[in-house]
């Protein structure tokens, strides 16, 4: 792990009205993270993450 300093980032996009969000606070800044799946994927969620953790393991 890095010992850079996590900040706020300020930048502002339009959240979609059923996006659910995450919400999680560090230190004194709160992050809101939206989740949003592409609808010309052909990826399914599952094979993302198996791609993942395989380019995960190929870094070690």
């Amino acid at each position: 792990m890095s010992n850079k300093k996590i900040t706020e980032d300020t930048t502002t996009t339009a959240p979609a009205k059923d996006a659910p969000a995450l919400v999680k606070k560090i230190g004194r800044t709160t992050y809101i993270v939206r989740v949003h799946f592409s609808k010309t994927s052909k990826e399914t969620m599952s094979d993302k993450i198996k791609r993942m953790l395989k380019n995960e393991i190929q870094q070690m």
